[in-house]
């Protein structure tokens, strides 16, 4: 059974990065800055966000290979194969990718960040603030 879903892009990046092989495998390796710029119709979704804050940006890597199911972590041969949901790989079968950024401007619809590892024209699907009190994982753990 195939079900179809519409993700509609709430904007695009402009990005140094404009080709497969310029993209760190995480963008904290270089920490370089990019833009979001967010459609207009999705301006005021930005409203509360403040420089410095730390936010998830999720991409569509429309770019990305899309059957794939296992790979070589980091794209080094010498690591085991293993299962594409236990990597970061940007190639997987619905190519949706997280990555935390922070702030450095917020001009009109326009999100200046560090860290993201998208290319140029990557559409953006959702933004969503990072929160130590939800994300950090020993929230999660039970001791008994």
């Amino acid at each position: 059974m195939t079900e179809q879903y519409v993700c509609n892009p709430i904007g695009r990046v402009s990005s140094p990065y404009k080709e497969k092989g310029d993209a760190p495998a995480q963008g904290r390796e270089k920490n370089l800055v990019s833009r979001i710029i967010i459609d207009p119709r999705f301006a005021g979704g930005l409203e509360g966000l403040t420089i410095g804050q730390q936010i998830f940006v999720l991409c569509w890597f429309d770019r990305s290979a899309r059957d794939v199911i296992k790979v070589h972590p980091r794209g080094k041969m010498e690591n085991p194969l293993t299962g594409v949901f236990n990597t970061r790989s940007p190639a997987r079968p619905n190519p949706v990718s997280l990555t935390l950024v922070t702030i450095q401007d917020i001009t009109d619809n326009i999100l200046t960040v560090c860290g993201l590892d998208a290319l140029d024209e990557t559409p953006v699907i959702d933004i969503k603030p990072y929160s130590r009190s939800i994300d950090e994982s020993k929230q999660f753990l039970k001791t008994e």
